[in-house]
This record gives structure tokens, sequence and C-alpha cells, in this order.
């Protein structure tokens, strides 16, 4: 019997000639986000003892996604027209200028709108990467290249949140900031160039070497279709501009009525937030994706709700580490670490079980394992169970977002119309940083709230955690929308 090659092999796998630039480029990229986001989530309680505000917390994060979000969108409809360089440009400059703001920020206020710039930046990746992938990838070399892209979190995982922790120790927090300046330079060019070898859409006669292929191989393309057809996905991106500021406006008023304190700011910011937010999502995404719609719907809602139920929880795990139990910054950093490990385990198996048992299956399978992983890890707020035992149970949750995050990815490729690529993982990626901006706000929300009661910040973390599970138990019986083979 035949076996298909094996992705890593230099044949034709994954790092074979014509697309071992890419991928490089790729997974260099991912390792830098996923640097920033371990270091800066592991000393963000000292930088808030560094600069107050600590009902600000949340506001670090969602400013973060917030920001992703409108790059995600803009970026997802031009991208369908072309060439990936110039918005991956545009991304990587926002992204650096971010840092320079937030590595100077004097207040947290100013550390809020410098993650804002950066979410802004950083939103340009990941429609690219899943586009050149789309691009220049084949279908069974797809599930491997999204485990190597979660593999890219494993160094920044295990080095990462220890030095930046020991960094902030032992010099400033601002370093861990402008530390990565110089690394955003190297990378962003190395994956300037691979980038420029990725085939455009489908019409362009470009090929995944950058030349242009020949007249007489070249696919013939009326010109007045084409033209057509670049215009009209260029209105799409026009309509699409507003419709994203307008989802991360509503989230961002949302977030403001919760954290604020005041009921009449609360009954105006969440009301008033839905009304602007729920259309304009609504629009943005499939038919049927908000009353998850077996297919492309459901696929693109669950990743929402995967990333609410987990970074809820996430985003406060060296809060509940270093404020709620008084240990230090660096076992922040080992909580991080293995939680990080545990995802690139779970996209790893998933790789290699995804054609043999389905994608839907291990995405029932990922929401199961986040849920157990958040509420073995909320018991830290209990006294005297033992710090490590906490951390050890909260690797499940990771062990989930492998397969789960993952398989979802696999099936929004498979799932997208011809020529909507592009579109398609914008909403996927729209709905993923939508929950994750409203799981770790409203987190933030009910530990502010906790704060400003004099309670201190386990009352508010064991609601944070509560709501976390809760979300996760509502995905995984949603998850039975996705169709596809599932478990006897």
């Amino acid at each position: 019997m035949s076996r298909d090659p094996d992705p890593r092999s230099t044949a034709d796998g994954l790092f074979a000639p014509p697309r071992r630039a890419l991928v490089v480029g790729l997974l260099l990229t991912i390792t830098l986000v996923a640097s920033e986001s371990l270091a800066i989530s592991t000393v963000m309680p000292i930088v808030a003892r560094a600069l107050g505000g600590l009902e600000l917390y949340g506001w670090v994060f969602s400013a973060f996604f917030l920001g992703s979000l409108v790059g995600i969108v803009v970026v997802g409809g031009l991208i369908d027209r072309g060439g990936l360089r110039g918005p991956f440009v545009a991304g990587i400059s926002l992204f650096a200028v971010g840092l320079l703001i937030g590595g100077l920020a004097p207040t947290m206020p100013i550390l809020v709108a410098g993650r804002f710039l950066q979410g802004l930046g950083a939103g340009a990746v990941p429609p690219i990467a899943y586009v050149s992938i789309g691009r220049a990838l084949p279908d069974r070399l797809r599930p491997g290249m999204f485990a190597l892209l979660s593999g890219a979190w494993v160094i920044p995982g295990i080095v990462g949140p220890t030095l930046a922790a020991a960094v902030a120790l032992a010099f400033d927090w601002r370093a861990v900031f402008l530390g990565l300046l110089p690394l955003v330079g190297i990378g962003g060019a190395l994956t300037f160039v691979a980038l420029g070898r990725v085939a455009g859409p489908k019409g362009t006669g470009v090929v995944a070497d950058g030349s242009r292929t020949a007249a007489r191989d070249a696919p013939e393309v009326d010109p007045g279709l084409e033209h057509a057809a670049e215009l009209r996905v260029a209105a799409s991106a026009r309509r699409r501009l507003p419709l994203a500021l307008l989802v991360a406006a509503g989230a961002a008023l949302v977030l403001e009525g919760l954290t604020n304190g005041s009921p009449a700011v609360l009954a105006i910011g969440v009301g008033g937030g839905l009304v602007i937010l729920v259309p304009a999502f609504a629009r943005l995404t499939p038919a049927g994706t908000l009353r998850l719609r077996p297919g492309l719907p459901s696929t693109v809602l669950l990743r929402g709700i995967l990333t609410f139920a987990f970074f809820a929880a996430d985003a406060y795990v060296p809060l509940a580490i270093q404020g709620g139990r008084g240990e230090s910054a660096v076992l922040a950093g080992i909580a991080n670490t293995v939680v990080t490990l545990t995802w690139t385990t779970g996209a790893w198996f998933q790789s290699r079980t995804s054609e043999r048992i389905g994608p839907e299956r291990l995405v029932r399978s990922g929401f199961g394992l986040v849920v157990l992983g958040v509420a073995g890890f909320a018991t830290l707020l209990v006294p005297g169970v033992p710090v490590a035992a906490s951390i050890g149970l909260w690797g499940l949750a990771g062990l989930g977002m492998g397969m789960a995050y993952a398989s979802l990815s696999v099936l929004i490729l498979r799932r997208a119309p011809a020529g909507e690529v592009g579109a398609a993982t914008s909403a996927l990626q729209l709905s993923d940083v939508l929950g994750t901006a409203l799981g770790t706000g409203i987190g933030g929300a009910v530990v502010a709230v906790g704060v400003r009661a004099g309670a201190g910040v386990n009352p508010g973390l064991a609601v944070a955690f509560g709501l976390a599970g809760a979300v996760g138990l509502a995905g995984l019986a949603a998850s039975e929308r996705l169709g596809g083979r599932r478990s006897e």
C-alpha cells in the first residue's frame, strides 16, 4: 500500500526547495508574535504595579486584539486582490511602532494605546499566513504546516516567559518591549523576501517562484471579466473596513460598560455596543454564522467561542499565580511554558490524526480538554492546593487548544469557496480575535469589580475562570453543528 509523502521530507514536503523560503519566513514571523505575546503576558502583573491602574489590566490585552480585529479584516480583503508584500510591510511597521510606544509608556492608558497599534499591525499576519498556505501548499501538507506554526511557539514558550521575567526583575519591564524591536526588523525582512515567491490569486499568472508563466501556459482570462472581479474585490475591501471599525467600536463599548463601574455606563455601553457589534459582525462573516449553520458558518463561530473560553482564563494565569498566591513571575512564566508545550503537542497530534479520525472530532475533543484545563487551574484559588498541580492541570487546556484550533484552520481551507479563501480566513480570524478580545476584556472587567470593592483579585479571578469554563461547555455542545465524522 502506498503512503503519502512525509510532510517534513525535503523531496516533496514542506521544506522542498520551492516552499522552503515561505515556510521558514512564516515560522520566523509567528515566532516573533509568540515571543511578544508570552513575554508581555508574563510581566503584566509587574507592569500593573509599576504604572498603577490594575482596573485597565484586561484592556492591555483587549486593545491588542481589537486592533488585530481591524487589521485582519482590512488585510483579508486586500490580499484577495493580489500581492501579500504591501500588507505585510504595513503590518510589521505598525507592530514595531506599537512596541516602541509600549516600551516608553509613562501611564497605563498610553500602554493600552501602544498595544492597540501593535494589534493593528499583528492583524496582518494571520490572513497573510493562511492565504499564502492556501496558495502555495497542497491540501495534504496543510495539517503539517499548521502544526509547524503551532510549533513555532515552542522555543518562545520554553525560553520566552522565564527570560522575560528575569529581564523585568533584573533590569526593567520596558526592556521586554524594546528588546524585541531588532528581532522584528530581522524577521520582517526575511519574511518579506519569502512572500515574493508566493503565487498570486488564480488568473494573475504568478507562480510560486515569483516569475510569470509563459503566455502559452497561462490560463486565458477575459480581461473584462478579470477587471470586473478586481472591482468587486476592491468594493468589498472598502465595505469591510467601516464594518470592522464598527465591530471593534462595539466590542470596546461593551468592555468599557463592563469595566467602568457606573450603572449608567454599564447599560449604555453594553446595550449600545451590542447594537453596533452584532449586525456588523454578521455582515463580515458567512451567512448563518450567528445561527451556527452547519459548514463554513459554524466553523467560523466556533473559533471565536474557543478563543473566548481559553483566553478568558489564560490572560489571568500570571495574575492568579503572582497576585492571587504571591508566587514569583518566574513561576508564572513556567505556567506559560507548560501550556505552550501542550498546545504544540495537541497541534502535532491533529497533524498525525486529522485525515484518519476527522478534524470535526478533534474539535469536539479539544473543547472538552479546554474545559477540564480551566477547571483544573481554578483550583489554584483554593488555599492549600499545590501551585504545581494547578499548573499541570492547566496544561490540559493547551492540549485541547492545539487539537481544536489547528483543526478549525484545516476545516476553513477545505470549506472556503474557490476565490474566497482570503475572505473566509479573514472571517475565521475575525471571530478568533473578537472571541479573544471579549474573553480577556470581560475577565478583566470582573477582576476590576473585585478590586474596586476592596476584595482583592481572587473573587474576580474565580468568576473569570467560571465564565471561561461555561463558554467552553457551550462550545462543546455547539461543535455538533460542524457535521463530519463523529465519535462512536
